[in-house]
């Protein structure tokens, strides 16, 4: 059964298939830059991206796949949680194209997606895993036993790990996406006694806050010229704080739940300096670290098409009504 997939959940447009028997057949992503002029995702201007981009996308991708329309056997697209404008465009192409093509239609949580994004790699985690999902809007770490049983063990209590990246580095007057441009001015930094917390390290439990990191960078900034070997070693130290913040809270729920799998997912799990120590802490618990590739740690259309093929393969289904669903916690999604 081929699964056409398209994610609108925020600013990138994602389209592939997913064949269940031969796997991801063709995909592709439009990433929208215009939101670089404001420093953040405006909605209004991402519901038109999408409404511009998605077509084209999906034409493109089903050329990739040397596939008809007519061969597909079902749509998956993100249901929630997202922009409302931008989830409404993904799902209303979706069911018209199922409609159209007397075929069956899904909506997906876009976090289930994430989770399982791992399993399009060659070599995917075995159930059950111990997941850290890090993104821009979003930061939990989950206790995976299955698709759909996923028990959250903590999350963040105000600002993503990737909010916070972006904020910092529009904070530094770096680039759009905040993240990746945060990363490589730290590569060029240097361990200079920039003193920054290590949020919620030093208490029980394993909730996540980073506004205080992000207010204590705001302090330093204004403690000096904004040199650019000042703005390198504050990014640099920055992204040690979340990256000892996040390992730290990886390794106390590794030794919680006895896990030896540790997943890491979203957009924050592409930063290399993150994955570096990740690795260390599952390693120093016996575990084994897991990501999908950079390209499936953004948005995308494969983790949206994949869990469609598992869901559709257990039988799921959308109903008549058309619901997104712009909050939609993790822990009220059900088994397939």
């Amino acid at each position: 059964m081929r699964i056409l997939g398209i994610e609108t959940s925020c600013d990138d447009t994602g389209v592939a298939v997913y064949d269940r028997h031969d796997g991801l057949l063709a995909h592709a992503l439009y990433s929208q830059l215009d939101h670089q002029a404001f420093g953040g995702v405006v909605p209004e201007l991402a519901s038109r991206d999408h409404i511009r981009k998605l077509l084209p996308l999906v034409t493109d991708v089903l050329r990739q796949a040397n596939l008809e329309r007519h061969a597909l056997g079902g749509v998956a697209y993100t249901a929630g949680p997202g922009l409302a404008g931008a989830l409404l465009v993904g799902a209303s192409f979706a069911r018209a194209l199922a409609f159209g093509l007397g075929i069956p239609a899904l909506g997906i949580h876009h976090l289930e997606g994430h989770l399982l994004a791992p399993h399009l790699e060659a070599d995917p985690p075995p159930f059950p895993f111990l997941a850290l999902l890090v993104s821009g809007g979003h930061t939990l770490l989950a206790d995976v036993a299955g698709v759909g049983r996923y028990r959250i063990l903590g999350e963040s209590r105000d600002d993503a790990a990737g909010e916070a990246f972006d904020k910092t580095a529009k904070a530094l007057g770096l680039g759009y996406p905040g993240g990746p441009a945060l990363a490589q001015a730290a590569a060029q930094g240097r361990e200079c006694g920039i003193v920054l917390p290590r949020p919620l390290t030093e208490r029980p439990g394993l909730e996540f806050s980073f506004s205080g990191l992000k207010t204590a960078v705001l302090r330093v900034i204004g403690e000096e010229p904004l040199t650019p070997s000042r703005q390198a070693d504050i990014a640099y130290a920055f992204q040690e704080a979340v990256v000892d913040t996040l390992a730290a809270k990886c390794e106390q729920a590794l030794r919680m739940t006895g896990h030896t799998r540790l997943v890491v997912a979203g957009g924050v799990g592409a930063n290399q300096r993150l994955r570096m120590r990740l690795a260390e802490t599952a390693a120093a618990r016996g575990a084994r670290l897991y990501y999908p590739r950079a390209a499936f740690c953004t948005d995308n259309g494969a983790m949206i098409a994949y869990a469609g093929s598992v869901r559709f393969a257990a039988g799921a289904r959308d109903t008549a009504d058309l619901g997104v669903r712009p909050r939609w916690p993790l822990s009220e999604l059900d088994p397939p």
